[in-house]
């Protein structure tokens, strides 16, 4: 792999054998009440082109773990790679740069700009990291997402579903290698929210992009190829082709 410096790695020639690899993650928090383990040893490789689905109990650690993975947060110790790239050797700015030309990110909130069209939020991730993005490439992307006709609309004057498939539009159009959702679905019905999964399994399957999940809820975890556990901060199981039913009852043994 070339390097620029070891805070300015050269993103372009990574390989992407394995886009996200955690080896060893920990995470602890200082509170009132004392240290708070968040997460403690996490070893895990995201595989390419997969799915995965992160669940566990309130608490387990999962957004932490995401958090860490997309390098939104740094680990107390342990190391992340993402795209053969050890984010510790990053800056701030290399962090960025990284995170804005490998990843897309889908919260629960949308977090949409009110006053752009759908176009234009689709639109800001390029503007943002100086590029002047075609009119042809946004409407592509809205395409893939159903919303090519509703490119004027801003997002007062769409659906929650229709929101939420806005974002993942500006979560594609970077064209990332991985994909971080967190309760991409949590504010939906579950008819809009099957929609939101079926999108998210279709970028994996006709696409090669890796998607990674936190979700509380069973029935989207089922669309993922495997289901990663947590609890007090550890994984305790993982899942592969799992239905929602079996990973109901997975979950139901690690509430009691």
């Amino acid at each position: 792999m070339k390097l620029r410096s070891r805070d300015d790695q050269d993103i372009s020639a990574r390989t992407i054998d394995h886009p996200v690899i955690l080896d060893g993650i920990t995470r602890t928090y200082s509170s009132k009440a004392g240290k708070v383990h968040a997460l403690r040893g996490v070893t895990h490789t995201f595989a390419p082109s997969s799915f995965t689905a992160v669940m566990g109990p309130s608490g387990s650690g999962k957004s932490t773990l995401l958090q860490c993975a997309a390098g939104l947060d740094r680990p107390t110790s342990g190391r992340v790679r993402v795209g053969g790239v050890d984010l510790a050797g990053l800056s701030e700015v290399g962090l960025t740069r990284l995170r804005r030309d490998t990843m897309g990110f889908v919260f629960q909130s949308y977090n949409l700009l009110p006053a752009l069209t759908a176009h234009d939020n689709v639109a800001l991730p390029l503007r943002l990291a100086g590029a002047a993005p075609g009119r042809s490439t946004v409407r592509q992307v809205l395409a893939r997402v159903g919303l090519a006709e509703l490119h004027h609309r801003r997002p007062s004057e769409l659906s929650g579903g229709q929101q939420q498939r806005v974002s993942i539009a500006r979560a594609l159009v970077s064209r990332p290698h991985v994909v971080f959702a967190d309760e991409p679905t949590g504010a939906l019905d579950r008819s809009t929210g099957r929609q939101v999964l079926e999108l998210l399994r279709s970028t994996v399957d006709t696409e090669g992009l890796t998607v990674v999940m936190v979700t509380h809820d069973p029935v989207a975890a089922s669309y993922a190829d495997s289901v990663l556990f947590l609890e007090d901060g550890q994984v305790v199981g993982n899942l592969v082709g799992a239905d929602g039913a079996q990973i109901a009852a997975h979950m139901s043994e690690l509430e009691r």
